[in-house]
């Protein structure tokens, strides 16, 4: 399963040459993982409540090609293998089928001391 989020490029997302500034693609990426979480059906309010939240342990980052302001970009998340403690996940920023950046994320599970948590069951389903 490939959750899709699309993203236009704005004034604020680029640096003087009007290409993306390279750390605007994790924020694109963390946006995108937001609403695939809320996708799968994760309150992540309701998680913090019960003392549990979501960190990223490691990002693997390839900056391939630019994007520039105004252009419509796709991220596109999928599930890589995982365990019931962390989940990978790869995540392509493109430009129609041109990759621009893509990364392999860690996502952990914890509570409020830092401790690690198992992650929500639907995300251990689709992770195994």
């Amino acid at each position: 399963m490939t959750h899709e989020f699309p993203v236009r490029v704005y004034y604020e997302d680029t640096d003087l040459a009007g290409i993306v500034y390279y750390a605007n693609y994790l924020k694109f990426i963390e946006r995108a993982r937001s609403e695939w979480v809320r996708a799968l059906g994760i309150d992540q309010v309701a998680m913090k409540a019960d003392g549990r939240v979501f960190a990223v342990r490691r990002v693997e980052a390839d900056y391939l090609s630019p994007a520039h302001f105004d252009d419509n970009l796709i991220v596109q998340t999928r599930v890589a293998p995982s365990s019931g403690v962390r989940l990978k996940v790869v995540q392509d920023v493109k430009r129609g089928d041109t990759t621009l950046f893509s990364a392999v994320v860690t996502i952990i599970c914890m509570d409020a001391a830092g401790k690690p948590q198992r992650l929500p069951a639907q995300m251990r389903e689709i992770g195994v």
